[in-house]
């Protein structure tokens, strides 16, 4: 079932989302060779803790037979689509691309948004990767206006990508969000056929266009968490917690 949120938990939201926004901003800030992804988890975790919030994929419950989500952030780079699991091992290098994916729960309500980054100098090809990717989350952004249906919002991601010839990530997609990280509706980055729910005022989303250079067939590693594109070309993957309002659309993950 679709909830639509109160004032009082969209108020909530937007507090949560600003802690998430304000994990990203220092993410930018603090990517570049030489760091790890563990390294940047302990920073997300400070962030977040210090604001009074949860991290909300700490514990996250995993696949049956697969561990907990073990940490604050999903840090997924160059060819790891999402839920990346943070490691001492990862050493980011020059020319990587990191996708980060932070959500923090406030009051018992979720913000959730990511960003993927350049580390140091990277190639054309990436950085249109990049600069397509999160150019389909405003366009889907567009889309999430009352009156409009959820397909609506999944054309505009397709569109995007098919102008550059991106492969789509169709396995994972954007959903509702608000007390639960995963709320209905899923939203498919791509058209299906069906119209799907009419959107209305206090309808929350996550939006997450995922795009690939090559192939948007993916699969799953040993870990129960990490995805991975299957021809190993990069990913990038941009995500912004969205309301319904009866006007524009609110982007309840910027920063405060």
């Amino acid at each position: 079932m679709i909830s639509r949120k109160s004032r009082h938990q969209i108020s909530l939201m937007r507090t949560a989302g600003s802690i998430v926004a304000e994990v990203l901003a220092e993410m930018r800030n603090v990517v570049k060779p030489g760091i790890t992804t563990w390294e940047l988890d302990e920073i997300a975790y400070k962030i977040i803790t210090k604001n009074k919030a949860i991290p909300t994929f700490k514990g996250y419950p995993g696949l049956p037979g697969f561990p907990a989500f073990p940490a604050s952030i999903c840090a997924s780079v160059n060819q790891e689509v999402v839920h990346g699991i943070p490691s001492k091992d990862v050493v980011l290098k020059e020319g990587d691309i990191i996708s980060i994916d932070v959500g923090a729960t406030y009051k018992g309500m979720v913000g959730d948004s990511a960003i993927t980054i350049g580390v140091g100098e990277i190639s054309e090809d990436l950085k249109m990767l990049l600069e397509t990717t999160n150019q389909a989350l405003y366009d889907a952004i567009d889309k999430m206006r009352a009156g409009n249906h959820l397909q609506d919002v999944s054309a505009a991601i397709e569109d995007r990508a098919l102008s550059k010839g991106l492969g789509i990530v169709k396995q994972y997609g954007g959903h509702g969000v608000g007390s639960s990280m995963h709320e209905d509706p899923f939203l498919f980055n791509y058209r299906t056929g069906d119209p799907g729910p009419l959107l209305k005022p206090g309808i929350a989303i996550a939006i997450e266009p995922m795009f690939n250079l090559g192939t948007g067939e993916v699969h799953m590693l040993s870990d129960g968490w990490t995805v991975v594109t299957n021809d190993g070309k990069p990913s990038a993957h941009f995500e912004h917690t969205v309301v319904v309002t009866d006007g524009e659309p609110e982007i309840l993950t910027n920063p405060s």
